[in-house]
């Protein structure tokens, strides 16, 4: 049929925790709502205070800040000490990976991510209402914007 995505037959990924995703590189990991209060709760913190000590503004194009943890000087995320420490409670955008609107792009974004993610292309079979979604949950739950 024509018009459908590349991965209308599915796509493969299993999580190895290698954490290549989660280091070595600089990166934003963008918070919702709901991904802050199950954060601060993991963390036993409040809500301003966890955004106060494990978070960042990255400015945007247009005027705005969106909300990201904070990464170490090595780029590590700042929740990455030999794993993750919140891996029950990471983030949407972690839990996400590898179905985001840049990797589902294309065939060809997909080919270039899995070039440095070990899991992409190996294990359970994510069919196409699966991975969709992942990708209508990350509409559904917003980053944290504010104006600047």
């Amino acid at each position: 049929m024509p018009n459908q995505p590349f991965y209308a037959q599915g796509l493969r990924f299993s999580c190895v925790r290698c954490s290549v995703c989660c280091r070595y590189e600089s990166g934003f990991v963008f918070l919702s709502e709901k991904d802050v209060l199950v954060l601060a709760k993991a963390v036993q913190m409040g809500y301003n205070d966890f955004i106060e000590t494990y978070c960042r503004w990255v400015p945007t194009a247009f005027g705005a800040a969106r909300l990201s943890l904070k990464e170490t000087p090595e780029y590590d995320c700042i929740f990455w000490k030999a794993g993750c420490l919140v891996y029950q409670a990471r983030p949407l955008q972690c839990r996400a990976f590898p179905f985001w609107k840049s990797i589902l792009a294309s065939s060809n974004a997909w080919k270039s991510a899995s070039a440095s993610c070990p899991g992409m292309g190996k294990g359970t079979l994510f069919m196409r209402d699966e991975i969709e979604s992942w990708l209508h949950a990350q509409t559904a739950d917003p980053v944290i914007t504010k104006k600047i």
